[in-house]
């Protein structure tokens, strides 16, 4: 299965306009699309428009698009120069912008290379224990998605002790999401999950922006979520996932600043 039609994204008219319905698997907990999905559709119509892949792609997320409502996207293709595109995309819920994302697409050829990071040493997906969801998480996004705990806690290990700022997550999609920016974007908004690891105490993350840096695309079943927490001050934290293949290839980088919440339920854990 491609992005395009895990996401439900349809062409209207021209390649520069699109369209897609908030199904529940896109969403989110609280009813409302998925910052991943949202960026993801984003760079199905930017790259169909440019003709051109993705290099890098930020969103900012301005508003909700609700379950079952409809997300008219519109492109702009702002500068086309010889090896790079420059272009935006807009998504908007009845006239009302709800994701603003802007991006480079292009490739180009140079006789050098390298990637100076390493993945984490964890225990492959068959190895690692499923994470187990709360009952809330039923019918969304998070269902949809297999993940499997490679490093750091679980939702029901969460007791109130702080913990490392670093965790990682294999996931995948059950019947194969083929490699593509889209798709990583997708695994890229697990970001927010790093904050409970790092606290001890279940949080919830509302994503302000998404930032993907696009490596290089591999085929792989699985894709490690290696995740680095920065901070947590004043109720915003930030944060970085590593997004690495099964064979400890990188594929891209995923950054972003969130508003972040505890579950009710731990209030009475904090500190």
């Amino acid at each position: 299965m491609d992005a395009r039609t895990f996401l439900g994204m349809e062409p209207v008219g021209d390649k520069l306009h699109w369209q897609m319905r908030v199904e529940p698997h896109l969403t989110t907990p609280g009813n409302f699309l998925f910052g991943g999905c949202g960026l993801g559709a984003a760079l199905v119509a930017l790259e169909a428009a440019a003709g051109r892949p993705t290099v890098w792609a930020t969103g900012q997320y301005l508003s909700y698009a609700p379950t079952h409502s409809v997300v008219d996207w519109e492109v702009t293709l702002a500068v086309e120069g010889r090896h790079v595109t420059q272009g935006r995309a807009v998504g908007r819920v009845e006239g009302r912008e709800i994701l603003t994302v802007n991006s480079a697409l292009g490739e180009d050829e140079l006789p050098v290379s390298g990637i100076w990071v390493y993945p984490p040493e964890v225990a492959p997906p068959e190895e690692c224990p499923p994470r187990l969801l709360p009952p809330m998480f039923r019918n969304t996004i998070l269902d949809r998605i297999e993940v499997r705990v490679a490093q750091g806690r679980s939702f029901d290990e969460m007791h109130g002790e702080p913990g490392s700022p670093d965790s990682a997550l294999w996931a995948r999609v059950p019947g194969h999401l083929s490699p593509s920016a889209a798709t990583l974007a997708i695994f890229g908004d697990y970001v927010p999950g790093g904050v409970s690891n790092a606290l001890g105490l279940r949080t919830m993350g509302r994503s302000l922006d998404n930032t993907l840096r696009l490596v290089q695309l591999k085929r792989t079943e699985w894709v490690l979520c290696d995740i680095r927490m920065h901070a947590l001050i004043g109720g915003y934290a930030q944060g970085v996932a590593f997004l690495w293949s099964q064979d400890g290839e990188l594929l891209a980088t995923a950054s972003q600043s969130m508003a972040v919440r505890l579950w009710p339920e731990d209030a009475d854990l904090a500190p």
